[in-house]
Protein backbone atom coordinates (compact mmCIF):
# COMPACT_ATOMS: atom_id res chain seq x y z
CA UNK A 1 0.00 0.00 0.00
CA UNK A 2 1.16 3.31 -0.47
CA UNK A 3 1.62 5.73 2.23
CA UNK A 4 -1.82 7.81 1.16
CA UNK A 5 -3.26 4.08 2.22
CA UNK A 6 -4.95 3.78 -1.35
CA UNK A 7 -4.65 0.63 -3.28
CA UNK A 8 -0.87 0.35 -5.04
CA UNK A 9 -1.18 2.38 -8.87
CA UNK A 10 -0.65 0.33 -11.74
CA UNK A 11 3.27 0.73 -12.24
CA UNK A 12 4.96 2.84 -14.78
CA UNK A 13 7.05 0.48 -16.08
CA UNK A 14 6.53 -1.78 -18.69
CA UNK A 15 5.56 -5.41 -17.94
CA UNK A 16 9.29 -7.80 -17.49
CA UNK A 17 8.18 -9.28 -20.55
CA UNK A 18 8.84 -5.89 -22.34
CA UNK A 19 11.26 -4.28 -20.61
CA UNK A 20 14.77 -3.45 -21.92
CA UNK A 21 17.39 -5.30 -19.29
CA UNK A 22 20.78 -6.54 -19.21
CA UNK A 23 22.14 -8.80 -21.49
CA UNK A 24 22.98 -12.63 -20.32
CA UNK A 25 25.06 -12.97 -17.10
CA UNK A 26 24.11 -9.48 -15.83
CA UNK A 27 26.48 -7.33 -18.32
CA UNK A 28 24.69 -4.36 -19.76
CA UNK A 29 24.01 -5.15 -23.63
CA UNK A 30 24.65 -2.81 -26.49
CA UNK A 31 21.42 -1.24 -26.35
CA UNK A 32 21.67 -0.81 -22.05
CA UNK A 33 22.59 2.44 -20.28
CA UNK A 34 25.69 1.08 -17.95
CA UNK A 35 25.38 1.91 -14.50
CA UNK A 36 27.84 4.56 -14.70
CA UNK A 37 25.54 6.15 -17.29
CA UNK A 38 22.13 6.30 -14.91
CA UNK A 39 24.69 6.99 -11.69
CA UNK A 40 22.59 10.63 -11.15
CA UNK A 41 19.34 8.45 -11.03
CA UNK A 42 19.67 5.76 -8.46
CA UNK A 43 18.04 7.18 -6.10
CA UNK A 44 14.89 7.11 -8.31
CA UNK A 45 13.03 3.33 -8.96
CA UNK A 46 12.12 2.69 -12.33
CA UNK A 47 8.96 4.08 -12.18
CA UNK A 48 10.19 7.73 -11.17
CA UNK A 49 12.69 7.26 -13.64
CA UNK A 50 10.34 6.91 -16.27
CA UNK A 51 8.26 10.02 -15.59
CA UNK A 52 11.25 12.05 -15.52
CA UNK A 53 12.23 10.70 -18.51
CA UNK A 54 8.46 11.41 -19.79
CA UNK A 55 9.01 15.37 -18.39
CA UNK A 56 12.22 15.75 -19.72
CA UNK A 57 10.66 14.98 -23.19
CA UNK A 58 8.16 17.53 -22.78
CA UNK A 59 8.04 19.41 -19.47
CA UNK A 60 4.30 20.99 -20.33
CA UNK A 61 2.86 17.22 -21.55
CA UNK A 62 -0.25 16.57 -19.96
CA UNK A 63 -0.48 13.83 -17.23
CA UNK A 64 -2.90 12.27 -19.86
CA UNK A 65 -0.77 12.10 -22.85
CA UNK A 66 2.56 10.54 -20.76
CA UNK A 67 -0.08 8.33 -19.28
CA UNK A 68 -0.78 7.03 -23.16
CA UNK A 69 2.68 6.35 -24.05
CA UNK A 70 3.48 4.62 -20.64
CA UNK A 71 0.23 2.49 -20.90
CA UNK A 72 -0.92 3.65 -17.56
CA UNK A 73 -3.83 5.81 -16.28
CA UNK A 74 -3.65 9.83 -16.10
CA UNK A 75 -4.34 9.26 -12.81
CA UNK A 76 -1.29 7.31 -11.92
CA UNK A 77 0.77 10.08 -13.66
CA UNK A 78 -0.57 12.46 -11.42
CA UNK A 79 -0.17 10.74 -8.22
CA UNK A 80 3.49 9.89 -8.91
CA UNK A 81 4.19 13.45 -10.08
CA UNK A 82 2.61 15.18 -7.60
CA UNK A 83 4.48 12.73 -4.92
CA UNK A 84 8.00 13.50 -6.48
CA UNK A 85 7.09 17.20 -6.50
CA UNK A 86 5.49 17.63 -3.19
CA UNK A 87 8.86 15.76 -1.87
CA UNK A 88 10.85 18.01 -3.26
CA UNK A 89 12.76 15.23 -5.28
CA UNK A 90 12.28 16.87 -8.67
CA UNK A 91 10.27 20.04 -10.33
CA UNK A 92 10.36 21.13 -13.63
CA UNK A 93 10.94 24.31 -15.21
CA UNK A 94 10.66 26.32 -17.91
CA UNK A 95 14.39 28.58 -18.71
CA UNK A 96 15.34 30.51 -20.81
CA UNK A 97 18.56 29.86 -23.35
CA UNK A 98 20.55 33.46 -22.50
CA UNK A 99 22.85 32.61 -25.88
CA UNK A 100 19.31 32.93 -27.95
CA UNK A 101 18.07 36.14 -26.62
CA UNK A 102 21.66 37.58 -26.52
CA UNK A 103 22.46 37.39 -23.45
CA UNK A 104 26.21 36.49 -21.96
CA UNK A 105 26.12 33.63 -19.28
CA UNK A 106 29.91 32.96 -17.36
CA UNK A 107 31.43 30.37 -15.84
CA UNK A 108 32.87 31.14 -12.63
CA UNK A 109 35.43 29.35 -10.90
CA UNK A 110 36.79 30.54 -7.10
CA UNK A 111 39.26 29.32 -4.83
CA UNK A 112 38.86 29.47 -1.17
CA UNK A 113 40.42 28.90 2.10
CA UNK A 114 38.35 25.97 3.34
CA UNK A 115 36.92 27.65 6.10
CA UNK A 116 35.09 30.30 3.52
CA UNK A 117 34.15 28.25 0.90
CA UNK A 118 30.98 26.90 2.05
CA UNK A 119 29.52 30.41 3.34
CA UNK A 120 30.52 32.31 -0.25
CA UNK A 121 28.86 29.09 -2.17
CA UNK A 122 25.75 29.61 -0.29
CA UNK A 123 25.45 33.35 -0.54
CA UNK A 124 26.09 33.08 -4.32
CA UNK A 125 23.71 30.55 -4.55
CA UNK A 126 21.13 33.09 -3.11
CA UNK A 127 21.67 35.22 -5.89
CA UNK A 128 18.76 35.54 -8.82
CA UNK A 129 21.55 35.83 -11.03
CA UNK A 130 23.36 32.27 -10.51
CA UNK A 131 22.66 28.94 -10.70
CA UNK A 132 24.69 25.31 -10.87
CA UNK A 133 26.76 26.83 -7.69
CA UNK A 134 28.74 23.65 -6.68
CA UNK A 135 31.44 23.26 -4.09
CA UNK A 136 34.27 21.21 -5.56
CA UNK A 137 37.95 19.28 -4.60
CA UNK A 138 37.02 18.59 -1.47
CA UNK A 139 35.20 22.03 -0.64
CA UNK A 140 38.14 24.34 -1.26
CA UNK A 141 36.70 25.09 -4.79
CA UNK A 142 33.36 26.93 -5.75
CA UNK A 143 31.97 27.19 -9.59
CA UNK A 144 28.94 28.67 -10.89
CA UNK A 145 27.43 30.27 -13.87
CA UNK A 146 26.54 33.42 -13.33
CA UNK A 147 24.48 35.71 -15.70
CA UNK A 148 25.44 39.65 -14.46
CA UNK A 149 24.94 41.28 -17.65
CA UNK A 150 21.37 39.98 -17.71
CA UNK A 151 17.69 41.12 -16.51
CA UNK A 152 18.15 40.45 -12.58
CA UNK A 153 21.89 40.26 -12.84
CA UNK A 154 24.38 43.05 -10.91
CA UNK A 155 27.15 43.78 -13.11
CA UNK A 156 29.45 44.50 -10.20
CA UNK A 157 29.40 40.74 -9.17
CA UNK A 158 32.08 39.60 -11.31
CA UNK A 159 33.99 42.73 -9.72
CA UNK A 160 33.21 41.95 -6.12
CA UNK A 161 34.05 37.97 -6.06
CA UNK A 162 38.07 38.77 -6.13
CA UNK A 163 37.37 41.30 -3.42
CA UNK A 164 35.82 38.96 -1.45
CA UNK A 165 37.77 38.24 1.97
CA UNK A 166 38.98 34.25 1.59
CA UNK A 167 38.50 34.14 -1.73
CA UNK A 168 42.42 33.62 -3.22
CA UNK A 169 41.57 33.14 -6.91
CA UNK A 170 38.89 33.52 -9.57
CA UNK A 171 38.54 32.86 -13.28
CA UNK A 172 35.41 33.76 -15.37
CA UNK A 173 35.06 32.40 -18.89
CA UNK A 174 32.03 33.76 -21.12
CA UNK A 175 30.18 30.66 -22.54
CA UNK A 176 30.40 30.69 -26.32
CA UNK A 177 28.47 27.56 -27.63
CA UNK A 178 26.19 24.43 -25.56
CA UNK A 179 27.42 20.96 -26.82
CA UNK A 180 25.03 18.93 -24.84
CA UNK A 181 22.83 20.51 -21.97
CA UNK A 182 19.79 23.34 -21.84
CA UNK A 183 16.67 20.67 -22.32
CA UNK A 184 18.96 17.94 -23.09
CA UNK A 185 20.07 15.92 -19.65
CA UNK A 186 22.38 12.14 -19.00
CA UNK A 187 18.49 10.74 -18.97
CA UNK A 188 18.10 11.86 -22.43
CA UNK A 189 20.93 9.46 -23.65
CA UNK A 190 20.11 6.79 -20.94
CA UNK A 191 16.45 6.59 -19.74
CA UNK A 192 14.46 3.99 -19.54
CA UNK A 193 11.85 4.69 -22.60
CA UNK A 194 11.76 3.36 -26.08
CA UNK A 195 12.67 5.11 -29.02
CA UNK A 196 9.00 5.10 -30.03
CA UNK A 197 7.84 6.50 -26.40
CA UNK A 198 10.34 9.28 -26.97
CA UNK A 199 8.59 10.38 -30.30
CA UNK A 200 5.52 10.20 -29.24
CA UNK A 201 6.10 12.56 -26.34
CA UNK A 202 8.20 15.03 -28.29
CA UNK A 203 6.32 18.29 -28.60
CA UNK A 204 4.90 19.35 -32.14
CA UNK A 205 6.80 23.17 -30.92
CA UNK A 206 9.88 21.19 -30.43
CA UNK A 207 13.36 23.13 -31.27
CA UNK A 208 14.13 22.10 -34.90
CA UNK A 209 18.33 21.34 -34.48
CA UNK A 210 18.31 20.12 -37.86
CA UNK A 211 18.98 23.22 -39.19
CA UNK A 212 21.68 26.26 -38.91
CA UNK A 213 21.45 27.90 -35.36
CA UNK A 214 20.52 31.71 -35.96
CA UNK A 215 22.45 34.34 -35.86
CA UNK A 216 20.50 37.44 -34.73
CA UNK A 217 19.62 37.14 -30.82
CA UNK A 218 15.42 36.60 -30.55
CA UNK A 219 14.08 39.67 -29.25
CA UNK A 220 11.78 39.15 -25.88
CA UNK A 221 9.38 42.17 -24.57
CA UNK A 222 8.19 42.82 -21.11
CA UNK A 223 5.20 40.33 -21.72
CA UNK A 224 7.50 37.46 -22.62
CA UNK A 225 9.78 38.44 -19.42
CA UNK A 226 6.58 38.07 -16.87
CA UNK A 227 5.69 34.67 -19.10
CA UNK A 228 9.49 33.40 -18.91
CA UNK A 229 9.96 34.39 -15.06
CA UNK A 230 6.27 32.51 -13.97
CA UNK A 231 7.94 29.44 -16.08
CA UNK A 232 10.98 29.75 -14.09
CA UNK A 233 9.31 28.90 -10.77
CA UNK A 234 7.03 26.44 -12.01
CA UNK A 235 7.47 25.27 -15.69
CA UNK A 236 3.79 23.12 -15.30
CA UNK A 237 2.40 26.43 -13.92
CA UNK A 238 -1.27 26.60 -15.10
CA UNK A 239 -2.64 28.27 -18.51
CA UNK A 240 -4.99 30.55 -15.91
CA UNK A 241 -2.28 31.25 -13.74
CA UNK A 242 0.45 32.44 -16.51
CA UNK A 243 -2.79 34.40 -18.42
CA UNK A 244 -2.67 35.87 -14.74
CA UNK A 245 1.30 37.22 -14.81
CA UNK A 246 1.54 38.28 -17.62
CA UNK A 247 -2.39 40.41 -18.63
CA UNK A 248 -2.75 38.43 -21.64
CA UNK A 249 -5.10 35.94 -22.63
CA UNK A 250 -4.82 32.05 -22.30
CA UNK A 251 -4.93 31.96 -26.37
CA UNK A 252 -2.19 34.60 -26.37
CA UNK A 253 -0.22 32.32 -23.63
CA UNK A 254 -0.36 29.28 -25.37
CA UNK A 255 0.53 30.69 -28.63
CA UNK A 256 3.34 33.06 -27.20
CA UNK A 257 4.86 29.75 -25.45
CA UNK A 258 4.86 27.72 -28.39
CA UNK A 259 6.80 30.42 -30.57
CA UNK A 260 9.28 30.75 -27.82
CA UNK A 261 9.67 27.40 -27.82
CA UNK A 262 10.13 26.38 -31.62
CA UNK A 263 12.40 29.94 -31.47
CA UNK A 264 14.59 27.96 -29.14
CA UNK A 265 14.15 30.83 -26.38
CA UNK A 266 12.27 29.13 -23.64
CA UNK A 267 13.24 25.43 -22.96
CA UNK A 268 11.85 23.07 -19.86
CA UNK A 269 14.12 21.00 -17.75
CA UNK A 270 13.61 18.74 -14.70
CA UNK A 271 15.47 20.08 -12.10
CA UNK A 272 15.85 17.34 -9.49
CA UNK A 273 16.97 17.90 -6.12
CA UNK A 274 20.52 18.12 -5.32
CA UNK A 275 19.82 14.83 -3.25
CA UNK A 276 19.25 13.40 -5.71
CA UNK A 277 22.45 14.48 -7.35
CA UNK A 278 24.42 13.26 -4.37
CA UNK A 279 25.15 9.75 -5.76
CA UNK A 280 28.21 8.43 -7.71
CA UNK A 281 31.30 10.13 -8.64
CA UNK A 282 30.56 13.90 -9.82
CA UNK A 283 33.44 16.08 -11.45
CA UNK A 284 33.86 18.98 -13.32
CA UNK A 285 36.49 19.14 -16.50
CA UNK A 286 38.36 21.60 -18.09
CA UNK A 287 39.71 21.43 -21.68
CA UNK A 288 42.17 22.95 -23.54
CA UNK A 289 41.55 21.91 -27.32
CA UNK A 290 43.02 23.01 -30.45
CA UNK A 291 40.66 25.31 -32.28
CA UNK A 292 40.86 23.55 -35.23
CA UNK A 293 39.54 20.47 -33.04
CA UNK A 294 36.88 22.19 -30.99
CA UNK A 295 33.73 21.59 -32.59
CA UNK A 296 34.71 17.74 -33.16
CA UNK A 297 35.71 17.53 -29.19
CA UNK A 298 32.67 18.89 -27.98
CA UNK A 299 30.41 16.75 -30.37
CA UNK A 300 32.44 13.89 -29.33
CA UNK A 301 32.11 14.56 -25.87
CA UNK A 302 28.39 15.14 -26.51
CA UNK A 303 28.00 11.85 -27.03
CA UNK A 304 29.28 9.89 -24.06
CA UNK A 305 26.85 8.91 -21.21
CA UNK A 306 28.76 10.14 -18.49
CA UNK A 307 28.85 13.91 -19.64
CA UNK A 308 25.67 15.78 -18.31
CA UNK A 309 26.53 19.93 -19.84
CA UNK A 310 29.31 20.53 -22.21
CA UNK A 311 30.12 23.90 -23.52
CA UNK A 312 32.88 26.08 -25.69
CA UNK A 313 33.98 28.62 -23.40
CA UNK A 314 36.28 31.81 -23.49
CA UNK A 315 40.42 31.50 -22.23
CA UNK A 316 42.84 28.80 -22.44
CA UNK A 317 40.68 26.02 -21.46
CA UNK A 318 37.81 25.77 -24.05
CA UNK A 319 35.79 23.46 -23.12
CA UNK A 320 33.84 23.03 -19.75
CA UNK A 321 32.01 19.71 -19.36
CA UNK A 322 30.67 17.98 -15.98
CA UNK A 323 30.67 14.11 -15.63
CA UNK A 324 28.85 11.63 -13.38
CA UNK A 325 30.25 7.99 -13.24
CA UNK A 326 29.64 5.23 -10.41
CA UNK A 327 32.81 5.53 -8.70
CA UNK A 328 36.29 7.35 -8.67
CA UNK A 329 37.76 3.46 -10.77
CA UNK A 330 35.06 4.32 -13.39
CA UNK A 331 36.04 7.74 -13.39
CA UNK A 332 39.57 6.81 -14.07
CA UNK A 333 38.12 4.55 -17.12
CA UNK A 334 36.25 7.25 -18.44
CA UNK A 335 39.00 10.05 -18.29
CA UNK A 336 41.94 7.61 -19.90
CA UNK A 337 39.70 5.93 -21.81
CA UNK A 338 36.99 8.52 -23.46
CA UNK A 339 38.49 11.98 -22.98
CA UNK A 340 41.91 10.67 -23.75
CA UNK A 341 40.73 9.89 -27.19
CA UNK A 342 39.09 13.40 -27.61
CA UNK A 343 40.75 15.19 -30.83
CA UNK A 344 43.20 18.05 -30.48
CA UNK A 345 43.20 17.63 -26.64
CA UNK A 346 46.71 19.58 -25.58
CA UNK A 347 45.65 19.79 -21.75
CA UNK A 348 42.77 19.32 -19.34
CA UNK A 349 41.98 19.35 -15.59
CA UNK A 350 39.76 17.83 -13.39
CA UNK A 351 37.61 18.67 -10.05
CA UNK A 352 35.60 16.48 -8.01
CA UNK A 353 32.11 17.78 -6.98
CA UNK A 354 32.41 17.92 -3.48
CA UNK A 355 28.63 19.07 -3.03
CA UNK A 356 25.72 20.92 -5.52
CA UNK A 357 24.27 23.86 -3.65
CA UNK A 358 21.53 25.34 -6.33
CA UNK A 359 20.66 24.04 -9.82
CA UNK A 360 19.59 25.58 -12.92
CA UNK A 361 16.50 27.03 -10.65
CA UNK A 362 16.07 29.04 -7.27
CA UNK A 363 16.72 27.47 -4.33
CA UNK A 364 14.75 24.37 -3.21
CA UNK A 365 13.05 24.98 -0.07
CA UNK A 366 15.01 23.21 3.24
CA UNK A 367 12.78 20.09 3.61
CA UNK A 368 11.75 18.95 7.58
CA UNK A 369 14.67 16.21 6.95
CA UNK A 370 17.13 18.70 5.49
CA UNK A 371 16.86 21.24 8.83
Amino acid sequence: MNPDMTPDPPPLAPRPSDAPGPAAGGAPGPDTPSREAGAFLLSLDEQDRRLAHALQIDGRASFRKIAEVLGVSDQTVARHYTRLRSSSTLRVLGLVDPLRVGETPWFVRLRCTPDAAASVGEALARRPDTSWVSLNSGGTEITCVAQPYGRGGDELLLRKLPRTPRVVDMSAHCLLHVFFGRDLSPITKTGPLTPEQVAALTPEDALDRSGPAPRAPYPLDEGDRRLLDALGVDGRAPIGELAAATGWSQTTVRRRMAELRAAGALYFDVDFHPRVLHHGFRAVLWLEVEPRHLAAAGAALAGHPEVSFAAATTGTDNIYASAITSDATAFYRYVTGAVAALPGVRHFSTAPVHRTLKGPGPLWHATRSEG
